[in-house]
């Protein structure tokens, strides 16, 4: 090879190597948002505070780590917010199964194929609970009512009809044999909001994340019937059965991903997949997912995107079943 074309490769190298760093290699360079839709206090911005605290305490980021609320429109306020800033990795939404079933409902146009999956952090399933006082004993009663009068049974939820909860009801009534589409949803603002009313007598059933219900159960308040989980939680929900003991095919989980705006590079991706990976590796991570009944889930991007679309699938064909699907 000649002396000319060895010196024309080695300039071809020099001037494409701060490109291909810059390809391979990302890191944030101001502060960062954990955007939740939800106000403070709710199951997914206490998610994304704990994340945001790990974060912060053992350095994983080189900026600050900022938790934004964007309450409103059953999610879809904050899925605008982030979804307006295109390739832009640093701001992050930490969201919930909203992100399919506000699509599959027709409240926004919005859907998983426009977001950039990041990371599944854990799975919290769905716990069905009555008053102490209520007639209806166990899962089998709850069953049974329905099966009888379905619209005589009002089920409180929050924050949106047709979200996971909704679902989990719905595959109830279906077990029931009921008409799926005579279910009496009352739709609340939140899981407190729908609890309260269930102490009030205003609601039947609250379908809720277990975790919710695990203060009200400790202290006599409630009966917890049936979780929705494959199999028996961890911790204080020990003691619940799930809906698959009393022969019913019922899980449905209300998982906690993190997704970005579209248009993000593998580098973006790769940086955050990392970050995810070493907080739910984390002794702080492991000890409150466990308190609060969740079950670690981690998935990364890839994973994610084909978790996304089988599950759309699923939630379709059940909100279809409820003639929500739009």
């Amino acid at each position: 090879m000649s002396t000319v074309r060895i010196l024309s490769f080695a300039v071809i190298w020099i001037l494409a190597g701060p490109a291909l760093s810059q390809s391979t290699v990302w890191a944030p360079t101001r502060p960062v948002e954990l955007v939740v839709g939800v106000g403070p206090g709710g199951g997914v911005d206490r998610t994304a505070r704990l994340v945001q605290k790990i974060v912060q305490e053992r350095k994983l980021v080189p900026v600050p780590v900022n938790v934004v609320n964007k309450p409103g429109g059953g999610g879809t306020i904050a899925h605008a917010y982030v979804g307006q800033r295109a390739g832009d990795a640093h701001h992050l939404e930490i969201t919930a199964t909203s992100l399919l079933t506000n699509n599959i409902t027709g409240r926004t146009a919005f859907s998983h194929r426009d977001v950039t999956p990041v990371a599944m952090l854990y799975d919290e399933y769905l716990g069905f609970a009555v008053a102490a006082n209520s007639p209806i004993a166990d899962a089998k009663g709850l069953v049974a009512a329905l099966k009888e009068r379905i619209d005589g049974v009002p089920i409180g939820i929050a924050t949106s009809a047709g979200n996971t909860n909704h679902i989990g009801a719905g595959l109830i009534a279906k077990a029931a044999g009921a008409e799926v589409k005579k279910l009496k949803v009352v739709v609340f603002n939140s899981g407190g909001e729908s609890m309260t009313a269930l102490l009030g007598g205003h609601v039947a059933v609250v379908v809720t994340p277990s975790a919710n219900l695990i203060p009200h159960m400790q202290a006599g308040r409630m009966r917890v019937l049936a979780v929705s989980a494959p199999k028996r939680l961890a911790g204080a929900l020990a003691t619940v059965p799930t809906w698959k003991e009393h022969g019913i095919d019922a899980v449905v989980a209300n998982w906690r991903p993190v997704v970005g705006a579209r248009s993000w590079t593998p580098a973006q991706i790769a940086y955050w997949e990392a970050v995810f990976a070493k907080v739910v590796a984390s002794e702080d991570w492991t000890a409150e997912i466990e308190r609060s009944g969740g079950v670690p889930h981690f998935m990364g991007s890839r994973e994610l995107g084909a978790f996304f679309e089988r599950q759309h699938g699923e939630f379709r064909a059940i909100l279809g079943e409820l003639g929500l699907a739009k």
